[in-house]
């Protein structure tokens, strides 16, 4: 009887399918951040009680992280290992796929004040250091720094930290702006309630309170999708997930992905009718093809007359 009032309730909006997901709405209600993996897990982190707690698709907690300060979720694209940073507790912590801790990285005794912190990979940390302005590559298996970066920019508002390709991402809640590893400014751009940075490959998003943008880099920053009345937005590799009016939305991506594919020949088939005809307009501005054909006989119909007439003529001259 439970499982009724939570029934999928299907709605077209916008050439995307809509659908409801099974998340209790008081769960929901006092959520500040809501993220989710690429299995349809969603992990919900209230600033209320600083707890970070994780639902399978079908509502059913899997596992609770209470904590005793805030702490910035890094993304749950690895649920295997998600990374969380504080900067109040100076430190960052690996879970597993249950919530379990399996790793602490306690950077008080080590640096200075960490303002950002960025999980590369199961190895290696960026961390922007504000007490001495610079962005350190560490290495926490081994608990050596890599390399070190005169790093002077503004940590005003700071919201996310992301390095990739020799390029350092830095999101406040205002702007984006991506440097160089020597600290020049390659791209700025305005960012209403900047989130965090999602990479998908060799592409860098930036989740805002009710909009996903797509960095186009050195360029601008394009709109992927957006919903003005949604209160929180995330994105896993296949669909897209809001929380509006106190439930929980999933977007599929197959339906647009398929609109693309049917939609892409088009183009290549004008392309080849430009080709075809292009030959037709060089030899004559008002012809068709038809007409080219008849161009090209006429010459030898002449040339059978003419030899008619001079062998019509030759008889004439034998008879007379």
């Amino acid at each position: 009887m439970r499982i009724l009032p939570l029934i999928f309730i299907f709605i077209f909006c916008a050439a995307t399918a809509q659908k409801s997901l099974p998340l209790d709405t008081l769960k929901l209600k006092e959520a500040k951040d809501m993220l989710a993996d690429d299995y349809g897990s969603i992990y919900i982190y209230k600033n209320k009680d600083f707890s970070f707690t994780k639902y399978d698709s079908l509502g059913k907690q899997i596992g609770q992280l209470m904590f005793t300060v805030p702490y910035k979720v890094q993304n749950v694209q690895n649920p295997l290992t998600v990374a969380l940073f504080s900067e109040n507790a100076q430190e960052m912590k690996f879970v597993d796929q249950n919530m379990n801790e399996i790793q602490r990285l306690d950077f008080k005794q080590k640096f200075g004040f960490i303002r950002m912190a960025y999980a590369e990979d199961l190895q290696q940390l960026w961390l922007l250091d504000d007490s001495t302005k610079r962005l350190i590559q560490y290495n926490f298996r081994n608990e050596t720094t890599i390399n070190s970066y005169p790093f002077d920019a503004s940590f005003e508002d700071l919201m996310d930290l992301l390095v990739f390709e020799n390029k350092v991402y830095i999101l406040t809640r205002k702007h984006i702006r991506v440097y160089s590893l020597k600290f020049e400014k390659l791209f700025e751009a305005p960012v209403e309630n900047g989130k965090r940075f999602r990479r998908e490959n060799e592409f860098i998003l930036v989740i805002t309170n009710n909009s996903i943008l797509k960095y186009i880099p050195e360029k601008e920053m394009v709109k992927v999708f957006e919903d003005p009345d949604a209160k929180i937005v995330d994105k896993n590799t296949s669909s897209y997930f809001e929380i509006k009016g106190n439930k929980l939305y999933l977007y599929s991506l197959e339906k647009s992905k398929e609109t693309k594919l049917r939609t892409e020949p088009e183009p290549k088939e004008k392309t080849t009718e430009q080709t075809i005809d292009h030959p037709a307009e060089k030899a004559t501005e008002d012809s068709s093809e038809k007409p080219v054909e008849k161009i090209e006989e006429k010459p030898k119909g002449d040339k059978v007359l003419e030899k008619l007439i001079e062998e019509t003529s030759e008889v004439q001259a034998v008879g007379v």
